[in-house]
């Protein structure tokens, strides 16, 4: 199966799906963390609509401007426009002509949802082997729900607590490996 994964610099998803012998691509404007051979560094959008076949899509749009945890700054700092445009880059990966399609953000505010519709499903890290709670809604498009794979105990809520630095919105936004091995095992 051909997969791409956008917006995705640290390849633990396209990683996961490799990992079962799937033909897997990370996509994103920045340089991969991973294998570049893997890796297209452009937009996205040039590789779904012109070049090339794919059978999934896998997108983690930004979410600064469509999660409930920054909602607060559209009033405050009139970010409206950021919000409309993010809408709209998410929205774009719906429209897309791939069948099979999990687009992936935190819990969107209601402003956000007006404009890019509810979401399928949450999931929890602490749902697929890691300790932590980090709320993650997938928008599904000819794909099953994601089942738990190994439920664990003694949860934490560490990812919003870390502190500001260069790499905070990268360390916040990286999928656990679980789910990713999650997606493959079950969407693969």
């Amino acid at each position: 199966m051909r997969v791409l994964v956008a917006c995705e610099v640290s390849q633990k998803v396209t990683n996961a799906f490799r990992v079962r012998g799937h033909e897997a691509y990370s996509c994103d404007i920045l340089p991969t963390e991973g294998n570049p051979d893997w890796h297209i560094q452009g937009d996205a959008f040039d590789y779904i609509w012109q070049f090339w076949k794919w059978d999934m899509l896998i997108a983690h749009p930004v979410c600064t401007r469509l999660c409930n945890s920054g909602v607060r700054w559209l009033h405050e700092r009139n970010l409206w426009d950021d919000m409309n445009k993010a809408c709209e880059f998410f929205n774009r990966f719906r429209r897309c002509n791939i069948r099979k399609k999990c687009i992936e953000n935190p819990i969107p505010h209601k402003y956000a949802v007006r404009k890019i519709g509810k979401y399928s499903q949450i999931i929890q890290p602490w749902q697929f082997g890691h300790p932590e709670t980090k709320a993650t809604c997938l928008w599904l498009e000819e794909l099953p729900k994601l089942k738990p794979t190994n439920i664990v105990a003694g949860r934490e809520q560490r990812i919003w607590k870390l502190p500001p630095s260069k790499d905070r919105s990268k360390l916040r936004s990286e999928t656990f490996s679980g789910i990713a091995d999650a997606m493959a095992e079950q969407w693969g």
